[in-house]
């Protein structure tokens, strides 16, 4: 069997090889860096790429496969941090120009236990600033483009994740996720995103946002994704929410048979562009031809979480405005917008707010076992890639902030806590790539991964053009 080109291979692939000394640490972290080297002027994914750090890592990797050490899950595996979890011996920037340059004293706990794991740590992927929108613009990075049309978005807010994650720049991307930032540019990228039950991975520092933010894997493939999982899951003293239970790295066997799945293709109010509809709801040929038994749907809960999440959101940024008060002029417009627009909600009003999602919570994870379904499939989002530059698409209404509308079926998994996963599906009418999105209820990370490795075995998605040489 031929060797898979180093730089594109599977996570679990390169750990195999790794293991049995078909390929070395040192040889598939240059494959990636040469690759990187090719792609990144133009993706700008980077905020800070550490070339020398991870030959340096790859070096002492090598070393212990040399000697005969025990090696980790990941030994050798190069992987990229987004740019708002630290890594020792780089700023951790946020997408911010009002943030601190210094370079980050410790890692935080998923770098450490990726090291520990024996990932090759590349560098710090770009991020929108303060993760507040998922369009892939920042003030300190500017545009991060799109793998498969230079001049679209590449989304956000773990933007450099999947630009370089599609563009098969290393198999392992770190990204994080409040409202979407992980599975919306996935579905941009056509690579696959998923976002675990809250308090699954560790969080540190625990934002005060509301308990929105997630963290999880970018990757091209489910097993990848899960393997990548359950290396950075399980509890941590410093992150108070975490679930004291730890994940295997093997997806269980299964697949879709037996599954019932709800299909809802607008939560009941969502607008939903009509060739990305057409996409999304073509691909649920492939969950029923491996065995599923899929229905349309319109949960009551859909269109209650419109006017909660931007609630939510705005709560959530405005803090933000006090910080970038001297000189608003280096943040970005639309944050500022969404902090203005909250400016005056009171304390009741915010109070009031988490009781309202407190009640969402529950009931998007009750309606599961009520309305007898274990998934629930839906659009990743309601648009293709558009230009950079842009919070919503020129085709839709404009507005100075409001880029949910596009983005009306992540934030509900946020809300609620539960596992999400956006897989590629297939291609808008301009070619550019279209996302599943299957989420369950809170805890069901294992029946997520399974599902989404048994639609991509029945519907392999064709390799990019970013992906190729």
């Amino acid at each position: 069997m031929a060797r898979p080109d180093l730089a594109t291979a599977s996570a679990v692939e390169l750990a195999a090889m790794v293991r049995g000394k078909r390929a070395s640490p040192l040889e598939i972290t240059e494959a990636v860096l040469d690759r990187i080297g090719r792609k990144n002027p133009s993706l700008n994914a980077f905020v800070a790429l550490d070339a020398e750090g991870a030959l340096a890592q790859a070096r002492m990797a090598e070393d212990a496969v040399m000697r005969g050490e025990e090696l980790g899950p990941l030994h050798g595996v190069p992987v990229t941090i987004k740019d708002v979890q630290a890594v020792k011996g780089l700023p951790t920037r946020r997408g911010s120009r009002l943030t601190d340059p210094a370079p980050a004293a410790h890692d935080a706990p998923l770098v450490e236990r990726l090291r520990r794991a024996g990932a090759i740590i590349l560098g710090k992927t770009t991020s929108t600033e303060q993760g507040w929108t998922a369009v892939s613009d920042s003030p300190l990075t500017g545009s991060t483009h799109n793998p498969w049309m230079h001049g679209r978005t590449a989304g956000g807010s773990s933007s450099g994740a999947a630009s370089l994650c599609g563009a098969g720049c290393g198999p392992l991307h770190l990204g994080t996720d409040g409202a979407g930032s992980i599975r919306l540019p996935a579905h941009f990228c056509g690579v696959v995103g998923f976002k675990p039950t809250y308090g699954r991975v560790p969080y540190v520092p625990v934002p005060n946002n509301g308990a929105l933010s997630h963290a999880g894997p970018i990757t091209r493939s489910a097993e990848d994704a899960a393997l990548m999982f359950s290396v950075v899951a399980g509890p941590h003293d410093l992150d108070h929410t975490t679930l004291p239970d730890f994940f295997p790295a093997a997806i269980a066997p299964g697949g879709l048979r037996g599954l019932r799945i709800a299909y809802s293709p607008d939560l009941g109010h969502a607008r939903v562009d009509p060739d990305v509809a057409a996409t999304v709801e073509a691909s649920l040929d492939a969950l029923r031809s491996a065995g599923a038994v899929v229905e349309e749907v319109t949960p009551a809960w859909g269109p209650i979480g419109s006017a909660l999440e931007r609630d939510m959101w705005g709560i959530g940024m405005r803090p933000f405005l006090a910080r970038g008060a001297e000189d608003t002029t280096k943040m970005d417009p639309g944050l500022v917008a969404c902090t203005e627009a909250y400016r005056d909600f009171n304390l009741d009003q915010a109070h009031a707010t988490m009781g309202r999602r407190f009640a969402y919570a529950a009931a998007v994870n009750s309606w599961f076992q009520e309305a007898g379904f274990d998934l629930l499939a839906t659009p990743s989002a309601s648009v293709a890639a558009f230009p950079v530059g842009m919070q919503l698409p020129p085709h839709w209404p404009q507005h100075p902030w409001d880029w949910l509308v596009w983005a009306e079926f992540s934030y509900p998994f946020d809300l609620s806590h539960g596992p999400a996963i956006s897989v590629p599906c297939g291609f808008s009418a301009e070619g550019l790539p279209v996302g599943l999105q299957l989420a369950g209820p809170r805890l069901a990370d294992a029946l997520v991964l399974r599902a989404a490795a048994g639609f991509l075995a029945e519907k392999p998605f064709e390799v990019t053009p970013a992906t190729q040489a």
